[in-house]
């Protein structure tokens, strides 16, 4: 491992970045030769729009002493030349091999950045927001916790909160939320609610670290990535459900699915019957017969519309058409088999917009397309419109709180520039005029 001290003192400042998507430019993986000779004198870091891959230089796989030696971690992989010599790119885990040489952001930059995404979400049409946490393959769990601590009790002892926020916070750190649900309760003020907790399973689609039966396209014997442990998240999740927290965990891959949907399903039985929702967030490939299993075990499928408008370009060329085509974003199979839809956007991911959200549920047309992808899977505007409100609040236990106007709930509403919903299932321009949070006006 170098000498972080000695190279800082030499070298210049990290160079931060992120949102690239190799599917805009054809696919091909972006390496650290492409970016080397504009910067031999600073690190750079750019991750990747999902998250789960990232691109450093080579100044910055020498800070962090990532040769061709290195390993790869469990459930991360170093993309490679055919040398051994990395590339530059790292996935899921791996990235942590990085992520520690990278300056953190201060506290004044982070409560900053929960004012100016506080006011962009009140111009969509957001009152209630289910924050997961900077929490993902190749980061510490601490980071959840620091922002909770440094930022959203900062901002609401302060009276900064804007938006009501539910927090989720790393499967790992499943006691320590517990005890603090014990002591505090779950409701902290009118603005922060104690949600569950959260995992992965598997990566991306567009990293090809999801988890799937079948081997990707474009890479032949890939499969994807188990990104932790399964029997180390079967314990982790026992624990939490048998003590009562709410859990979450990523899977998009159709194999990554199945799995979490068997653990869930022993998991129920051997804690015994209770309301539990657990929670797939993504959901995104399923195989034949796994949409209806949703519903057999009540089990919540959080799903973002938006993601089906990159994919939709992509997925053959790493699927195949025919796997595309009857296992990808089965949003009215899911209805059919009576599990609870919510909407969401996985924001920064895609834009946190819910009209545009409803409206690509219900008409599944990607970009520069002229027809619906796997128009079967189009859900009605009417439970397009629940799964983003009600539906969303009780996937997180707050429909007392909050999800529709009723006698009893708090006054959190918009206004619309359509005078009916019958004008906005059709009016592709409406838009928010305004935002209500407890009965406030907070937008415009």
């Amino acid at each position: 491992m170098c000498n972080k001290k000695k190279l800082d003192a030499k070298e210049g400042s990290w160079i931060l970045g992120g949102g690239w998507n190799n599917d805009f430019w054809g696919g091909e993986l972006p390496s650290a030769s492409w970016i080397d000779e504009i910067s031999p004198r600073n690190p750079v870091w750019l991750i990747r729009m999902d998250g789960h891959m990232a691109l450093a230089n080579s100044l910055a796989l020498k800070i962090a002493g990532v040769i061709s030696l290195t390993e790869d971690p469990v459930g991360g992989t170093i993309m490679r030349m055919p040398s051994g010599e990395p590339t530059g790119l790292l996935i899921d885990a791996a990235m942590e091999l990085v992520t520690p040489w990278v300056k953190e952001i201060s506290v004044d930059e982070r409560r900053e950045a929960l004012f100016r995404a506080s006011k962009y979400a009140l111009t969509r049409g957001v009152t209630t927001v289910i924050d997961l946490g900077r929490y993902f393959p190749g980061t510490t769990d601490e980071l959840s916790w620091k922002d909770f601590q440094d930022v959203y009790l900062y901002a609401d002892s302060s009276k900064k909160m804007m938006i009501r926020t539910c927090l989720f916070f790393p499967i790992t750190t499943w006691s320590r939320l517990l005890d603090l649900k014990l002591q505090k309760g779950s409701v902290l003020s009118e603005w922060l609610y104690l949600g569950g907790v959260k995992a992965f399973i598997d990566g991306s689609l567009g990293s090809n670290s999801a988890l799937f039966y079948e081997e990707y396209i474009d890479t032949p014997n890939n499969y994807g990535l188990e990104v932790m442990d399964p029997e180390k998240l079967s314990n982790f999740t026992m624990a939490a459900d048998k003590s009562g927290l709410q859990v979450a965990i990523h899977a998009i891959g159709d194999k990554a699915n199945d799995m979490i949907l068997d653990m869930y399903e022993s998991v129920a039985a051997a804690n015994g019957d209770r309301d539990r929702r657990f929670r797939i967030e993504h959901a995104q490939h399923l195989a034949p017969g796994s949409a209806n299993r949703f519903g057999q075990l009540h089990i919540v499928a959080s799903v973002q519309p938006d993601h089906l408008l990159d994919d939709a370009d992509s997925v053959a060329k790493k699927l195949g058409s025919e796997r595309a085509v009857k296992e990808s974003y089965l949003f009215q199979s899911l209805l059919n088999g009576n599990a609870l839809l919510a909407l969401g956007s996985d924001w920064p991911v895609a834009d946190i917009n819910p009209l545009h959200s409803i409206r690509t549920a219900v008409k599944r047309i990607p970009p520069k397309w002229d027809h619906a992808w796997i128009p079967s899977e189009r859900i009605s505007f009417t439970d397009a419109l629940i799964a983003q409100t009600i539906s969303a609040a009780r996937a997180a236990f707050l429909d007392h709180h909050l999800g529709s106007l009723s006698p009893g709930k708090l006054a959190d509403f918009v206004i619309l520039s359509t005078n009916s919903w019958d004008e906005f299932s059709k009016d592709v321009s409406a838009s928010v005029l305004a935002t209500y949070v407890g009965g406030k006006q907070l937008y415009p």
